[in-house]
C-alpha cells in the first residue's frame, strides 16, 4: 500500500515536471540551455524512482502471493481432513473441492492485488486529476465518464466467468481423471495390458475438445462485452482530447500546459482503467470467494470431535439397531444391525460383496455416524464429540490401505504419529505381522524409502505391503483392531501364520475381522453373517454349522473347492474333514 501511494505521488510529479521541461525547452532562446538541465534531471529521476518502486512492488507481490497460497492451502487442508469421512462419498463435495482447488490459490490473491491496485490507482488518479483540473475544469469530468460503461460490462463479464467455471467443474474432474489413468504409475500396467491407451486418449481428447468449444463460445461472449465497454470508454477519451484541442486553439491553455495535459489525460485514462480492472477483479474473485467461504464453512467447530485422544479401554462395544445410508442413496447400506464386541474377543463379519461389512466396520471405528440407532463403547455413544476418542482407540487395516512413499520405519510408525518413534516397538510390530524379513532385506533396512518414485527407493510386493499395513495397525496398540480383508494379498502360509498367532499378537486386545476366507474366521469367538445390510445369522463356527444356514452353505462351498474328491456334504459340523 505504501509503495502504491509513493508511486501515485511520483506520477503526479511527473506530469508537473513534463510541463516544467516543456517550459524550459520553449525558453531556451532566452534563458539558455542550462535552464533545461534541472527539469530534465528531475524528470529522469522521477522516472527511475517509478521503475525502482515498480520493481520492489513486484518482489513484494510475489511474496504476498506465496503467503496467500500457503494460507489458503492450510484452510483447505483443515476442511478436507476434518470433515466426516462420509463427505468423501458425496460427488457434490468433490465438485466443490475441485472448484476450491482451482480458485483458492488465485482468487484471494486477486482480491488482495485488486484492492492494492485500486488504492494505488485512486491515489494516482487524485493527483493526476488535480493537475488536469488545474489545466481546465472541463477535462476531468469528461474523462471520468468513460469509467461508467466499464463498470457495468465488467460485472456482466465476471458473472459469466463464474457461471462458466461452475458449469465446467464435473467435466474438469472427468478430464483430470482420464489424464490420471494415462499417466498414473499404479494404472500403467493394466492400461497397457488391456491396450487401453488409444481408447482412454480418445475419451480425454473428446472431453478436452468439448471444453475448448464451450470455452470459445464463452470467450466470444465475454470479449464482446469487454469490447463494448472499452469502445464506449474510448469515446469518452476521444471527447476529452477534442476538448483539449479546442482549448489549445482558443488559447485557454499554453503549449506547455497542453503537452502536460496530454500526458495527464493519458496517464489518468490508464489509472481509470486500473481502477475498473481492480474493481472487476474484486467482484469476479468475490464470486469465487463466496464459493470458497461456503466450502470452508464445512469445517467442523474447533471442539467437534476434539475430545481425549488417549485410547479408551473398554469392556464391551454394543451396536444397537444401527441404520446407515450413503449420501444420494435411498437404499440403506445397513438396516437395523445389532452386534457386540467384548474385551479380548475376536469377532468376525462375513457375507457376500455389498452386504455392508466394511460400512459396519467404519461405523464401529467412528469414521461414519449412524443415520439411526446407536453405537456405545461401555455406555459412551459414538457422536461427533466422542469420535476422536473412538478413532484413537481403534486401529484399522483397510482393503485399500495406503502405501506411503516414505521410509519403512515411518510407514509403520504412522500408526502412532503424535508420539516419538519407538524403534523397538516398530520392529516388534513388523515381526508380529511378518514384515520384518522383507524390511531387513532392503538396502537401508528401516531407512529405505518404499517407492520407486524417488531416487534410492525400493518397492515391495503386494503381500509384503500388506504385512507393513498390518504392522502399522499393531504398532498403534489400540484396544480394538479392525482387519478388513487383511490377508487378501498374503500367500496361504503367511495367512495361516497371521491368524494362528492373532490372539497372542493382540495380547488381550479385541479384533473385528472381515474376510471372505472362512478358514480365517472359523476360530473367532463370534461370527456375524450379513446379507443386504442385515445380520441374518450369528454365533460361533460350530453353532453356525449346526444351523445349516447361509454360513454353513458358504463354508461348504469354499471347502469343496479345496476338497475336490469329497462331496460338500461330507464335512463335519466343525469344518472340512481333512
Amino acid at each position: 500500500m505504501a509503495f502504491q501511494i509513493v508511486n501515485a505521488v511520483i506520477l503526479a510529479l511527473q506530469v508537473l515536471s513534463v510541463q516544467w521541461v516543456l517550459d524550459a525547452i520553449l525558453s531556451v532562446e532566452t534563458g539558455g540551455a542550462r535552464a533545461v538541465i534541472a527539469p530534465v534531471l528531475i524528470l529522469a529521476g522521477l522516472t527511475a524512482a517509478s521503475a525502482v518502486v515498480g520493481s520492489v512492488q513486484n518482489s513484494l507481490g510475489r511474496f504476498v502471493g506465496e503467503s496467500v497460497s500457503r494460507h489458503m492451502w492450510g484452510e483447505i487442508l483443515d476442511v478436507s481432513t476434518r470433515v466426516g469421512l462420509v463427505s468423501y462419498e458425496d460427488p457434490g463435495f468433490f465438485d466443490h473441492l475441485e472448484r476450491v482447488r482451482g480458485s483458492a490459490l488465485t482468487r484471494p490473491l486477486q482480491v488482495t492485488n485488486g484492492l492494492i491496485g485500486c488504492v494505488g490507482a485512486l491515489a494516482a488518479g487524485i493527483g493526476l486529476g488535480a493537475a488536469l483540473f488545474g489545466f481546465s475544469p472541463l477535462l476531468l469530468p469528461l474523462l471520468l465518464v468513460g469509467a461508467i460503461p466499464l463498470l457495468f460490462t465488467s460485472r456482466w463479464e465476471s458473472r459469466r466467468e463464474y457461471a462458466f467455471n461452475v458449469d465446467q467443474t464435473t467435466k474438469t474432474r472427468q478430464r483430470t481423471y482420464m489424464a490420471l489413468l494415462l499417466t498414473g504409475r499404479d494404472e500403467a500396467k493394466e492400461v497397457r495390458s488391456y491396450g487401453l491407451p488409444r481408447t482412454l486418449r480418445a475419451r480425454y481428447d473428446s472431453l478436452y475438445d468439448t471444453y475448448l468449444r464451450q470455452l470459445a463460445v464463452h470467450l466470444k461472449r465475454r470479449g464482446l462485452l469487454n469490447a463494448t465497454g472499452q469502445g464506449l470508454s474510448a469515446l469518452a477519451l476521444v471527447a476529452t482530447l477534442l476538448v483539449l484541442v479546442w482549448l489549445i486553439a482558443d488559447g485557454a491553455v499554453t503549449v506547455a500546459q497542453a503537452g502536460a495535459a496530454l500526458v495527464a489525460v493519458r496517464m489518468l485514462a490508464s489509472q481509470v482503467q486500473a481502477v475498473m480492472g481492480g474493481v472487476q477483479s474484486i467482484f469476479e474473485s468475490g464470486l469465487f470467494i463466496d464459493d470458497l467461504q461456503d466450502f470452508l464453512a464445512r469445517k467442523p467447530a474447533e471442539d467437534s470431535g476434539s475430545g481425549p485422544t488417549q485410547p479408551l479401554e473398554f469392556d464391551r462395544i454394543v451396536v444397537d439397531a444401527v441404520q446407515f445410508t450413503y449420501p444420494g442413496k435411498e437404499q440403506p447400506a445397513l438396516d437395523g444391525v445389532s452386534m457386540k464386541i467384548g474385551r479380548g474377543e475376536i469377532v468376525a463379519l462375513v457375507g457376500e460383496n455389498g452386504s455392508g461389512k466394511s460400512t459396519l466396520a467404519k461405523l464401529v471405528a467412528g469414521l461414519y455416524e449412524p443415520s439411526t440407532g446407536e453405537i456405545r463403547w461401555d455406555g459412551m455413544p459414538v457422536t461427533p464429540a466422542t469420535s476422536s476418542t473412538v478413532r484413537a482407540s481403534t486401529a484399522v487395516i483397510f482393503q485399500d490401505f495406503v502405501r506411503y512413499a516414505v521410509d519403512a520405519r515411518s510407514n509403520i510408525a504412522f500408526g502412532r504419529p503424535d508420539v516419538e518413534v519407538d524403534q523397538a516397538e516398530v520392529e516388534r510390530a513388523a515381526e508380529a505381522s511378518g514384515a520384518a524379513a522383507a524390511i531387513d532385506s532392503l538396502p537401508d533396512g528401516y531407512d529405505t524409502t518404499l517407492t520407486r518414485l524417488f531416487d534410492g527407493g525400493q518397492d515391495l510386493s503386494g503381500g509384503q505391503w500388506q504385512r507393513v499395513a498390518i504392522a502399522r495397525a499393531f504398532y498403534k496398540d489400540s484396544p480394538l483392531v479392525i482387519l478388513d480383508e487383511p490377508s487378501a494379498a498374503l500367500d496361504p502360509r503367511a495367512e495361516y501364520d497371521l491368524f494362528a498367532s492373532l490372539r497372542e499378537t493382540l495380547r488381550g486386545r479385541s479384533a473385528l475381522v472381515i474376510s471372505h476366507r472362512f478358514s480365517t474366521v472359523r476360530n473367532a469367538d463370534r461370527i456375524y453373517v450379513l446379507d443386504q445390510g442385515r445380520v441374518i445369522e450369528s454365533g460361533s463356527h460350530d453353532e453356525l454349522m449346526r444351523q445349516s444356514g447361509v454360513y454353513a452353505e458358504l463354508f461348504r462351498l469354499q471347502a469343496s473347492a479345496y476338497l475336490a474328491d469329497e462331496a460338500p456334504g461330507e464335512e463335519t459340523a466343525s469344518g472340512p474333514s481333512t
